[in-house]
């Protein structure tokens, strides 16, 4: 059975940070993911964690000015410097976190930067990055990220993604499945899961068009749980989508996982 993950950035939004930890353990999940952690106090995280007997699986790197239009600073020539100091801080969170991951944001390929010179840029920050973040036991994600909603970005489909993994060369680095934004780039998820399990280290879903529930929608995600589970996936699968309504009405779809608002703090829920 796949083992699910909430994210917090976009689930339980409904009711105030600090009660979205328990409010998602009375839903039955027993591990959640967050975006950008960075505006509290990482033994303030590790509390809220802690209090409400999660995991933290995955954390991003800070995406930048988002407001100019970044998406991350890996990638981008001339910021290197900037890059890596962005890097310990998201080392020194998912240390204290407890986060096995970190999904390392490539960026928007600048005007007149190239797309080749950005990639290279990337590989050899991610080769030290990697370094570091192996140090600890940390795996660093690469995610292709639509040109749809992120035009520009340096990575869009599971092929450049798996270039730069190969380029980069070290076996800490893994792919990043978004059921999202690769069915937007590419669809035919089910065979791509196949062919690059040996590179998936985290999975994540919503529906399209709209992002939401994965009742909703154009993709079978019901199925490709039931593909996941027959390829052997032992890995996380997170609930990066924005419910309708609130989290709790739309979670029909995870009765039949244990979650919803019968699951309770108490249920023991199969893994």
């Amino acid at each position: 059975m796949p083992r699910f993950a909430a994210n917090l950035s976009t689930l339980l939004t409904e009711v105030p940070f600090a009660a979205r930890f328990a409010a998602a353990r009375e839903l039955g999940f027993r591990a959640v993911e967050y975006l950008f952690p960075y505006d509290v106090a990482p033994r303030t995280f590790r509390g809220l964690l802690d209090a409400a007997e999660l995991e933290l699986v995955l954390i991003n790197t800070a995406p930048g000015d988002r407001a100019a239009g970044e998406f991350g600073l890996a990638a981008l020539p001339g910021r290197e410097a900037e890059f890596h100091a962005q890097f310990a801080q998201a080392l020194d969170y998912a240390d204290v976190l407890g986060a096995a991951m970190i999904h390392v944001m490539a960026g928007v390929v600048p005007p007149g930067a190239g797309r080749e010179r950005c990639a290279a840029v990337f590989v050899e920050n991610l080769r030290t990055a990697a370094a570091l973040a192996g140090e600890r036991g940390i795996r660093l994600l690469l995610e292709p990220l639509n040109r749809r909603d992120v035009p520009g970005y340096l990575h869009a489909s599971v092929a450049e993604t798996r270039k730069l993994i190969e380029r980069i060369g070290h076996a800490g680095v893994q792919l990043q499945f978004d059921c999202y934004h690769l069915q937007i780039t590419q669809g035919d998820l089910g065979a791509s899961l196949r062919e690059n399990l040996d590179l998936i280290g985290h999975v994540q879903f919503s529906s399209v068009p709209g992002r939401h529930e994965p009742q909703f929608g154009e993709v079978n995600m019901a199925w490709l749980f039931e593909l996941l589970d027959a390829l052997g996936y032992g890995g996380w699968v997170g609930c990066e989508y924005t419910p309708r309504t609130t989290t709790a009405a739309g979670l029909d779809w995870g009765a039949a996982y244990g979650l919803g608002p019968r699951a309770g703090r108490g249920r023991a829920r199969p893994q």
